[in-house]
């Protein structure tokens, strides 16, 4: 037998009204109650304190977020085309220094993405950290070298930069307006080079300094047509394209277009501008940029490898200074 019990809509917003009465009676007893006027007094004064401190924190957050969205729309013009930066990077002791130095560059730049790609088999905490603090519109991949290729004298940076250009293949399409360029994190690179690569319809060039035995090497232009006749290179000047990784970019178009353009293992070393170039353009088609190849934007200068006789003292008896530290 079972009893059921009507209840009118009045008298079911008196029963609401009630709990709830009773409900904020108990946690007000459940904080207050039972204590003196002096504790209750301490009591409400340390949450006011708390609700103060939360609510200058969630405000100062809001202003930090506010200011870091006013700087990237101020980078962002919907009408530039992107420059895709193309970073690879690898575990040593002067990769986080090297990384920072060129994210400072790269912060200045309008339009920019940048696609950095760890040689390792998962991604490190510190190149996530490093990225996640720059505020850079970033791309994190990982390509590890093969064993076979680790040796010494094997191209560099092959399996990465692929990694770059299967990337860009796969989420861009001929509609995104955007331009292509190499920067390893061990150069120097001025602003401007970032603007005169921006508009490159096909592959643009420019001088690269302290590079290849030379205090610059450049295309040399016909004085008539301007366009470039050969190039100042003393390191195997017999090759195509005889120039600097960081002395050119490539139009995103290109990029899409030649869908099989890929840098290679099997070629020497200091061939790999030479082999991707041919796949992607001819002498004659080359734009040449830093007012006429006259101005030196980038540098080829590498750090010197640090000194660590007494860190590896330290590191023979299972010491190590940088414990905890991120160096």
């Amino acid at each position: 037998m079972s009893i059921h019990i009507s209840v009118d809509m009045s008298t079911k917003k008196k029963l609401i009204w009630c709990i709830s009465i009773l409900s904020v009676f108990l946690l007000w007893y459940a904080v207050f109650g039972g204590k003196s006027d002096t504790e209750q007094y301490a009591a409400m004064k340390q949450s006011m304190v708390e609700y103060e401190s939360l609510l200058r924190e969630t405000r100062e957050q809001i202003l930090d977020r506010l200011k870091m969205c006013q700087r990237e729309c101020q980078r962002w013009d919907p009408d530039l085309p992107v420059i895709y930066t193309i970073t690879p990077t690898y575990a040593r002791p002067v990769q986080k220094a090297e990384l920072t130095r060129l994210s400072q560059t790269l912060m200045h730049i309008s339009n920019l993405h940048w696609i950095v790609i760890e040689d390792s088999p998962k991604p490190t905490p510190l190149v996530e950290n490093l990225l996640a603090r720059t505020n850079l519109n970033y791309t994190h991949l990982i390509a590890q070298t093969p064993s076979n290729y680790r040796r010494k004298g094997s191209p560099r940076g092959v399996e990465q930069r692929n990694a770059a250009l299967r990337w860009l293949r796969k989420n861009k399409t001929m509609n995104d307006k955007g331009v292509v360029y190499f920067a390893d994190d061990d150069n120097s690179y001025s602003v401007q080079v970032f603007d005169e690569m921006r508009f490159t319809k096909e592959v643009s060039v420019w001088p690269v300094g302290l590079v290849g035995g030379l205090m610059v090497e450049k295309p040399i232009l016909d004085p008539i047509t301007g366009k470039v006749a050969g190039w100042n290179a003393a390191w195997r000047p017999d090759r195509p394209f005889p120039i600097d990784m960081a002395g050119f970019a490539i139009s995103l178009s290109q990029i899409l277009k030649k869908s099989t353009a890929y840098f290679s293992y099997t070629c020497y070393g200091g061939w790999q501008e030479s082999h991707i170039l041919q796949q992607l353009t001819t002498k004659d088609h080359l734009e040449p940029k830093a007012d006429n190849c006259t101005q030196i934007l980038v540098w080829h200068t590498r750090t010197e490898a640090p000194k660590l006789s007494e860190e590896n003292k330290l590191a023979a008896r299972g010491i190590h200074s940088n414990v905890g530290v991120e160096v």
